[in-house]
Parts: C-alpha cells; sequence; structure tokens
C-alpha cells in the first residue's frame, strides 16, 4: 500500500510547529508529523506529514497559507522493503583500523580489523554520514599517534558505534550517552550484538548532566557528534569535563559552520589539533589547553 509525505518549508521553530498542530486536524489525519530545522543556514524549519491516504490538497493549501509557509508538496511513495533496501545498499565502511558493517556482510571483515557491527535497518551511525565517518578516522589517527584513552565519554551516541570503537582499542569501559530513550536502546542492542556488554555503558542523559558522567570526569576523550547548536551550547561544560592535555572530537557541523564552532572552543580553552570536511561535513579534533 502507498503512503504519502506532505512537506512545506517556512521560518520560524514557533510558526512550525504551530502549522505541525494544524496538520493534526486534517481529515485523512496523517500517521506522523514533524518539524526540524534546516542545517544550511537559513533560519528555515521543514514541517512534514505522513499519511495512509492521499491527504487533503485543499486543506493543505488553507494551512500554508494561514502559516506563511510555501505550498506543500505531495509525493505518494511506493511500498518498499526499507530494510531489505538498506541491505542491498549500505556497503561496508573502512575507516582506518575500523571496519563497519552490518550482518549480510560478516564474511567480508578483513583480517586485522577492528570490526563494528550495526544492522542495517539502523542507517544513520552505520559509518556511510560523513559526521560518523569523519569521527572515526579522527579516532583512528589519535590511536595512530600514540593517544591512549583512559576515560571515553561519547555524548549524543546515537548506536554508539564511536563507543564500540574505542572500547575496541582501549580497556575500560567507555561511557555512551543520549537525549533520546530510543536511541539508548538502540545502543544497548548493538553493544550487545558486538559483545561488548561491560565495556559500553549506555544511559539516557542530557548533555553532560548527569550522575554517571560526572563521577567518571575528568575524561580524557570526549566524542561529540551532534549538531551546531548543541555543541556551542556544550562548549564550556565539554571542556570543563576534559582533562588537561585530553581531547574531543565535534562532529554533526556542516562546512560553513566548522569556523564558529571552533571559535567557540577556541575561547571555551581549546587548541585545533585537527579538521576534516567529508562531503558537506566538517569533524574537527581539539585538545583542552594544560
Amino acid at each position: 500500500m502507498p503512503t504519502y509525505t506532505a512537506l512545506t518549508t517556512l521560518s520560524g521553530k514557533d510558526k512550525a510547529e504551530a502549522l505541525a498542530e494544524g496538520l493534526e486536524t486534517l481529515d485523512p489525519s496523517p500517521t506522523g508529523v514533524g518539524t526540524f530545522e534546516m542545517e544550511d543556514g537559513s533560519g528555515l524549519w521543514e514541517v512534514g506529514g505522513y499519511f495512509d491516504e492521499a491527504p487533503d490538497q485543499a486543506g493543505l493549501a488553507l494551512l500554508a497559507t494561514m502559516h506563511g509557509a510555501r505550498p506543500f508538496a505531495v509525493s505518494e511513495l511506493p511500498e518498499t522493503d526499507w530494510v531489505a533496501k538498506v541491505r542491498r545498499e549500505l556497503v561496508p565502511v573502512e575507516a582506518g583500523r575500523f571496519f563497519v558493517y552490518g550482518s549480510h556482510d560478516a564474511d567480508k571483515v578483513p583480517e586485522g580489523a577492528e570490526p563494528l557491527l550495526i544492522e542495517a535497518a539502523m542507517a544513520f551511525g552505520t559509518g556511510h554520514h560523513g559526521t560518523t565517518l569523519g569521527c572515526l578516522r579522527a579516532l583512528d589517527r589519535l590511536v595512530s599517534g600514540g593517544f591512549v584513552g583512559r576515560s571515553v565519554i561519547d555524548v549524543g551516541c546515537g548506536t554508539a558505534v564511536l563507543a564500540m570503537a574505542a572500547a575496541r582499542i582501549w580497556p575500560g569501559t567507555v561511557l555512551a550517552s543520549d537525549i533520546d530513550e530510543v536511541a539508548v536502546d538502540v545502543a544497548r542492542a548493538n553493544v550487545a550484538a558486538n559483545g561488548l556488554e561491560g565495556r559500553v555503558q549506555c544511559y539516557e542523559a542530557t548533555g553532560l548532566d548527569h550522575p554517571t558522567t560526572a563521577s567518571a570526569a575528568p575524561f580524557d576523550l570526549i566524542f561529540a557528534n551532534i549538531l551546531k547548536g548543541p555543541l556551542i551550547a556544550l562548549a564550556d561544560d565539554v571542556t570543563s569535563c576534559l582533562a588537561p592535555g585530553g581531547m574531543v572530537i565535534l562532529s554533526g557541523v556542516l562546512n560553513e559552520q566548522a569556523d564558529e564552532v571552533i571559535d567557540v572552543y577556541t575561547r571555551a580553552g581549546n587548541s585545533l589539533v585537527h579538521r576534516e570536511e567529508i562531503g558537506d561535513w566538517t569533524t574537527t579534533t581539539m585538545s583542552r589547553n594544560t
């Protein structure tokens, strides 16, 4: 059975949320509604509705006019086995010594690689996205340079692929926190699938504000693969949780946003060690000043 999407953009979070509420009143009603800020620096927000039946075009047009949004773009999506599709299209990823793969590619793990199993159904955080790949490469560079992480945390861990990568190469327990309960459940499932129970501790937390985080600080290494806004907001907290000389790997930042993030972390007391652009995304490694 086909499904339908209706997408539009407009300026301002409040307007976007109001329009999203208006979508809920349509008949047929959407099965889901979402809003998010676009990452292109435009200040626009995207509002989308998902429908099991063709949406009311007149109702959509009225809502767009009432809220000052662009006309909705309506698309029909054919029924697709997305997991099977992703399995066909998601090839393994090599990032230095790390090899990220799905179970359908278990026979392709190279000898001597550090394997990280992430199922295809969990596409974000598989290493294909420039931010995750950049973080894995940054970690590989640190290890090759002789860096040792005795105390490590992955903030906004998602699939926990970065925390698991650290656990593959260093002893001890790596912390993995996320603001989203579902992400934490996914992270725990991945940790179990990789045989890393007891080596990666996953828990729900907002930023670095959690007793488990506080008791483990200061950290030798912090991963923060999130977005520009949260990264800037957390700059002081991240820096205060780093040991002198400790490293922070920052990502989730568009190339044109990177200088601003680096500047904020420099003013907080860190120095730039390395930066890498992969596609539209920049990954930055910085060190807390001693």
